[in-house]
């Protein structure tokens, strides 16, 4: 079905060429229109003349602008959109009042006007008023809205696809995100967004392989980690230590091993060949967990985490 006023002339589809995932389960896109693909400029009726920048003045523009000056919009306002906005806004990379989001309904657009974001229910709207785009939709609404928005895409816009479904507390937490650059999206488009995202944590530009298994081993293994924890604890449980005082202890020790990791840059294996003593507590206690399979057990669930991505990002 044709948007209104869309005729043989309508401007082509944005074309989105790359990948990139969030910690969680999501799958993102950074493209930009490749001049030459699509209109300069905005019909009239649809949003005004566009200044019709290059790609490269227009990042340059957007790199150089300073929060207040810079737009960002979200098209879906889902637990990921309100996680990256909250990042950006809380970091000072955009003014709350800069941010716009567009929703169906108000169910979700009431956490971005609780934030001071603006909020609409029209996608093409946000386009219309931001450059910079995050599509934070499901990804089998994708397709459709893109559809949508097609006819108000310029040569301005930086467009980002964010398949939404992570937590907002891994995002504000602990966030790891990677991000895969579209064949249209150049190296100041690149580093505008790694930018940005990186108040709300570790941001990474990987080869677009790469996003599937990211999505396994950091979107997934928030579960997989949380699952060991609630084990660790319910092990001491059974030991006699109070349920509440047993997962906080579990809690803090994956913090503090995450840390160390970190930190030092040390390889696993040495880090926990340090802690065992020989005929120790530790040993014996991994000894149990290779008996029951733990090692084998993760890497299979990480491998099948991994084959689901890869099916979903078929569909």
């Amino acid at each position: 079905m044709k948007s209104e006023g869309e005729g043989p002339t309508a401007p082509p589809r944005p074309r989105l060429a790359g990948s990139t995932a969030q910690s969680g389960k999501g799958r993102s896109v950074l493209s930009k229109q490749p001049i030459g693909e699509g209109p300069s400029s905005v019909a009239p009726g649809r949003g005004g003349a566009g200044r019709g920048l290059s790609v490269a003045r227009m990042a340059a523009a957007a790199a150089t602008s300073g929060p207040g000056q810079r737009r960002v919009g979200f098209v879906g306002a889902g637990r990921m959109a309100e996680a990256i906005a909250q990042g950006l806004i809380r970091a000072g990379k955009v003014e709350a009042q800069h941010v716009l989001a567009s929703a169906p309904t108000d169910r979700n657009l009431c956490h971005f006007q609780a934030l001071g974001c603006q909020t609409t229910h029209s996608n093409q709207e946000v386009l219309r008023r931001c450059s910079l785009i995050f599509f934070a939709t499901k990804p089998h609404i994708l397709p459709a809205v893109l559809a949508e928005v097609a006819p108000v895409v310029t040569t301005e816009h930086i467009l980002v696809s964010v398949a939404a479904g992570v937590s907002l507390s891994t995002l504000e937490e602990e966030g790891a995100m990677v991000m895969a650059r579209g064949r249209h999206a150049g190296s100041s488009e690149a580093k505008l967004l790694q930018t940005l995202l990186e108040a709300c944590g570790q941001c990474e530009e990987v080869p677009e392989a790469y996003v599937d298994i990211h999505t396994g081993i950091s979107g997934s293994g928030v579960a997989f980690v949380c699952a060991f924890s609630e084990a660790l604890a319910e092990g001491a449980v059974k030991m006699g230590m109070p349920c509440g005082l047993a997962h906080r202890i579990a809690a803090q020790t994956l913090l503090g091993t995450a840390k160390m990791l970190l930190q030092k840059g040390q390889h696993p294996a040495q880090l926990r060949t340090d802690v065992c003593t020989p005929g120790g507590t530790t040993i014996y206690g991994l000894h149990a967990l290779e008996q029951g399979g733990l090692r084998a057990a993760t890497m299979s669930a990480v491998e099948a985490a991994t084959c689901r991505a890869k099916e979903l990002s078929r569909k």
